[in-house]
């Protein structure tokens, strides 16, 4: 989407981005408890680069994800993944998938993909910032600058009906007052910039105890 922005535009946008308090877990009718769900990845250790497959520059699938139990109570989750480095007035959303089940604890490589209805489990894929389901790959404009994307993930106490297809605003209005534990994982993408740490792409992220990976 973004990756045909020139180099030079890319640069003189470089202070323009949402910013890190419009993420949807820091908004303040959440009331997020301070309950951690341990959210992790077996793909890329968190505030670590994105491995290009998950972006733009590759295949675009959806990265792994795995957590911890939560809390007593919770009866599924929802996951949203935001870019708060965008340049624009709000975090551009490259994942919403929400009513995941309550003895869920991962979604695999490639999950989040346009699911129409819904899944025959009940969770349901709702609608990225191109309008469309499914994963939005990381695509920051060259010269931009480091980008944040942060997978924000919410135990809820209860069941939440958000329609079909549903977005960032609907999302957050339906978690106020049904949070009981989150979890954030942040991976980093960039165009045009020296990556700090070879073969950084490679790195492993630290996962939960107690989560097995097969």
């Amino acid at each position: 989407m973004l990756e045909n922005v020139p180099q030079w535009l890319g640069a003189m946008l470089r202070n323009v981005r949402a910013g890190h308090a419009k993420l949807t877990i820091v908004q303040g009718d959440l009331n997020v408890p301070n309950v951690s769900l341990e959210l992790a990845s077996p793909a890329f250790a968190d505030g670590a680069r994105l491995p290009e497959r998950f972006t733009a520059d590759g295949v675009g699938v959806s990265p792994p994800l795995v957590w911890r139990d939560p809390p007593a109570g919770t009866a599924g989750y929802a996951l949203i993944v935001e870019d708060p480095d965008a340049p624009a007035l709000e975090p551009l959303v490259h994942a919403i998938v929400w009513q995941i089940p309550a003895d869920e604890r991962r979604l695999e490589e490639g999950a989040i993909v346009a699911d129409g209805a819904g899944g025959p489990d009940g969770r349901d894929v709702g609608r990225n910032s191109i309008f469309a389901e499914g994963w939005l790959p990381p695509d920051p404009p060259t010269g931009h600058g480091i980008h944040d994307y942060v997978f924000q993930l919410f135990a809820l106490s209860e069941l939440i009906d958000l329609g079909r297809n549903p977005g960032r605003s609907a999302l957050a209005g339906a978690l106020e007052g049904r949070v009981l534990a989150a979890g954030v994982l942040v991976g980093t993408y960039s165009r045009g910039e020296q990556v700090a740490i070879s073969g950084q792409d490679d790195q492993v992220g630290a996962i939960p105890a107690g989560v097995a990976l097969a």
